[in-house]
């Protein structure tokens, strides 16, 4: 196939299965669930909306200073008010085009702060790799302090115990299987892994060397405690999901978060997902769908505002550089 044809399939077929999604959700649902969904959005306690954009605006922040602290060791340190820009600006562009804004970030860090391309690309995959290891253990918290209500969940739709423990044990050979493979490769597309997963494993261990790494540290908990506090606040939004405790919620907020990296921001994929983690908990159809579309809405609008108006800022207030 033609580079060129694959990479506007890239941009295409996600954003055409998230808008096939949301037909697909809407489609799914009766005339009177749909109404029910509609009210339960139109009466949605806008406080707490507030609250939920306001600690999304505090992460960003948080992930701006962040971004400092990996720069700084390179000779580096950009304005806060520039990483804050670039980084609603890379958000933004995501929307669009999957991926396209870690790219356009390290381009704009070139632009404006003189920033080597290959640095500031080399401390965004690092954070991503920070980013990726907590969202790791959170899965790991979701699935131990709901265990029981998982696993009952599977059950009734035939997935039992030993299944599921079957899958797990093959899931872990075939683990140590492909490491001991990468390992050992010296050619061909599992070299390239190989030498892709020890960069990302260099990253990772330069934080040990960095000065700052506990102001690093707590910034990157501190950005995840945001991610699930917007997600806490929206279930204040609608009456039913009011009583889940954050146990509950952590397994919503992972179905969520898978979501978003299969289409575009979670476009259309969001909202089905957090419908189904939260019907685990006994949660409606129309409540779930209502609370995945708040959810969704309020990120989409906090980044598509604060993206446009940073694409307008960035350049306008480094006119000299």
């Amino acid at each position: 196939m033609h580079p060129s044809i694959k990479k506007i399939l890239k941009i295409i077929i996600p954003i055409a299965l998230g808008v096939f999604l949301v037909w697909y959700s809407i489609s799914a649902t009766t005339p009177e669930d749909r109404l029910t969904i509609k009210e339960t959005i139109t009466n949605a306690n806008l406080f707490w909306v507030v609250v939920s954009i306001s600690i999304g605006i505090c992460s960003h922040v948080s992930r701006a200073i962040r971004w400092n602290y990996l720069l700084k060791p390179l000779g580096f340190t950009p304005k806060l008010s520039n990483n804050f820009f670039m980084v609603m600006i890379a958000y933004l562009a995501n929307l669009g085009i999957p991926r396209s804004g870690e790219f356009l970030r390290a381009s704009a860090l070139t632009t404006y702060e003189k920033v080597p391309f290959e640095k500031g690309l080399g401390t965004i995959v690092t954070e991503r790799v920070i980013d990726l290891l907590i969202l790791l253990f959170i899965i790991l918290a979701a699935l131990v302090l709901q265990t029981d209500i998982i696993l009952d969940y599977l059950n009734n739709y035939g997935v039992n115990l030993v299944f599921s423990i079957a899958i797990l044990i093959v899931g872990i050979l075939g683990l140590i299987v492909l490491i001991y493979l990468i390992r050992k490769a010296q050619t061909g597309f599992l070299f390239k892994l190989k030498i892709f997963l020890n960069g990302l494993l260099d990253g990772v261990l330069s934080i040990a060397k960095m000065k700052n790494k506990w102001p690093f540290i707590l910034h990157t908990l501190f950005i995840w405690a945001c991610y699930v506090g917007m997600f806490w606040a929206i279930k204040f939004t609608v009456p039913e999901t009011i009583h889940l405790g954050l146990s509950e919620l952590l397994v919503c907020f992972v179905a969520g978060a898978f979501a978003m990296t299969a289409t575009n921001g979670g476009l259309g994929l969001y909202p089905i997902a957090v419908s189904s983690a939260l019907a685990i908990f006994g949660i409606s159809s129309t409540s779930g769908d209502a609370f995945g579309w708040i959810m969704w809405i309020a990120q989409t609008l906090l980044v598509v505002v604060l993206g446009a108006i940073s694409f307008v800022l960035l350049p306008l207030l480094n006119k000299n550089r």
